[in-house]
């Protein structure tokens, strides 16, 4: 289970990277150019997408790396990445994936307390 976690965390932090790359580079355009903002729409809070868009996938590759040794502390960062990419961007096509794998990889985590390890963490 801690492999899977740390699968899953790597590659929903990579597919993460992506996103928060799209969710910043739009805030930013938007901010600075009010016409494209115009014609896509404006943000609501264009701070907490560009601090979503750095720490989500940074908490879930944290995570997804610290759950072999640290499966409590990972798992506690998968799901708190999963809930900063549902929170700024959505459940949409886009974030699917993402949301998906962090949120799996981070209950496994969770859950691999006493199998995979002889002194659990809970």
């Amino acid at each position: 289970m801690r492999n899977a976690a740390l699968v899953l965390g790597l590659i929903g932090g990579i597919m993460g990277i992506i996103v928060g790359l799209v969710g910043y580079g739009y805030a930013e355009v938007s901010e600075r150019h009010g016409e494209i903002a115009e014609i896509f729409g404006v943000l609501d809070n264009p701070g907490f997408i560009r601090t979503a868009s750095f720490l989500a996938p940074l908490l879930a590759i944290a995570g997804g790396a610290m759950a072999k040794v640290r499966a409590l502390w990972g798992g506690i960062l998968m799901l708190v990445a999963c809930a900063l990419f549902y929170a700024a961007f959505g459940f949409n096509v886009g974030t699917m994936f993402p949301i998906g794998f962090v949120g799996l990889g981070g209950v496994l985590a969770i859950a691999a307390g006493k199998p995979d390890e002889p002194r659990a963490h809970f």
